[in-house]
């Protein structure tokens, strides 16, 4: 496969300033290799980073912009022996340092030399070393690249998940009906729990119906939990309360909505320096449980490229819209707006 001199990728500039730019396409070195994207899809991160005009942790404007991506090797750089042209891979937003004490614990999320790739909306990636060795995964025969760009999203999702205290089917409240609650749900409800999904939206209420919610119900207008915990199997609550609109006054509702020895996942993440109130009486003499989430390691890639690939979740009814490139902004834009979960971004189109 021969490589162009240049390419095009949707650069982030500043708060809701994207521009396509013509890049100069690096020919791989030792270590390296060259992705075309068949597909990049648009999460809530994106969005964040989009309005927001960066990420604290992610990325720094001016960049190429986008982490969620599948696509083709185009090219390789020496000394690489397990990967060749033409293979189709998914390349993850990160990789761990794979020495330090958090990564030999197999807790590689929280590595202190957590590396990030962005530039995923354009036509090729060039994918550094660290995040060959460590970061590349082979797509399942016969799995369309639509579906193995929802790689990275799945596997925070598994990693969250993996992290509670679900031994036996619980009664389990989602918080937020995006891309993420909807895979939150999809996940447990496939695993016998019982998941109500509470979303403002009827959109999202119908897809987590779809999805496998045992209901969808409209949140109340105040922080009041009680129309929430009339849909509780137990008038005292749920066993696990998540929360993926990454809000505070979703992380505070969370933590109302569960019944005494309960869990609460705060999955969604919180804009930097905001602040949580809790009623400390009821954390402690009720023994709740709060955990936050972060990310994702390596068992849970694996674990959800094998999940897409024996097609155990209807992800189809997450992507609600196909673009190209030039129209990244609009893509964008339509989450904005609530008119779509996630749009996938085909450069060739």
């Amino acid at each position: 496969m021969e490589l162009p001199d240049s390419y095009r990728a949707a650069c982030l500039l500043g708060p809701e300033e994207i521009e396509i730019q013509q890049l100069t396409l690096p020919r791989p070195q030792s270590g390296e290799l060259v992705l075309r994207v068949d597909v990049a899809t648009t999460c809530g991160t994106d969005l964040k980073a989009f309005t927001q005009g960066g990420h604290p942790r992610m990325l720094q404007v001016p960049t190429p912009f986008g982490h969620e991506c599948a696509g083709t090797i185009a090219a390789v750089g020496d000394g690489i022996e397990d990967w060749r042209a033409g293979e189709a891979v998914v390349v993850l937003n990160s990789a761990s340092c794979g020495r330090c004490r958090y990564c030999l614990q197999g807790r590689e999320n929280l590595c202190r030399e957590l590396r990030y790739l962005n530039g995923s909306f354009a036509d090729y990636l060039p994918v550094p070393a660290q995040f060959v060795a460590r970061s590349t995964y082979p797509i399942p025969p016969e799995m369309s690249p639509e579906h193995a760009s929802l790689t990275e999203p799945l596997a925070c999702v598994l990693h969250g998940i993996e992290i509670c205290s679900l031994s036996e089917p619980s009664d389990v409240l989602v918080l937020g009906g995006g891309a993420i609650g909807q895979l939150i749900l999809g996940v447990l409800s496939a695993s016998g729990h019982r998941v109500v999904l509470a979303d403002p939206l009827a959109m999202r209420r119908e897809i987590a119906i779809q999805m496998g919610a045992a209901s969808a119900i409209e949140p109340p207008e105040s922080a009041s939990p009680s129309a929430i915990l009339e849909s509780a199997e137990d008038s005292l609550g749920f066993n696990l309360a998540i929360d993926a609109t990454g809000s505070v006054a979703g992380w505070e509702l969370a933590t109302q909505c569960v019944q005494p020895g309960g869990e609460v996942l705060f999955f969604g993440g919180c804009p930097a320096g905001t602040r949580l109130s809790l009623d400390t009486a009821r954390i402690h003499y009720e023994e709740i449980t709060c955990r936050g989430s972060y990310h994702h390691r390596p068992a849970a890639v694996s674990e959800a490229l094998a999940l897409l690939a024996r097609r155990g979740l209807a992800v189809d009814l997450l992507l609600s819209r196909e673009m190209p490139l030039e129209q990244i902004e609009e893509a964008l834009r339509s989450m904005m707006r609530r008119e779509t979960l996630k749009v996938a971004i085909r450069p060739a189109a």
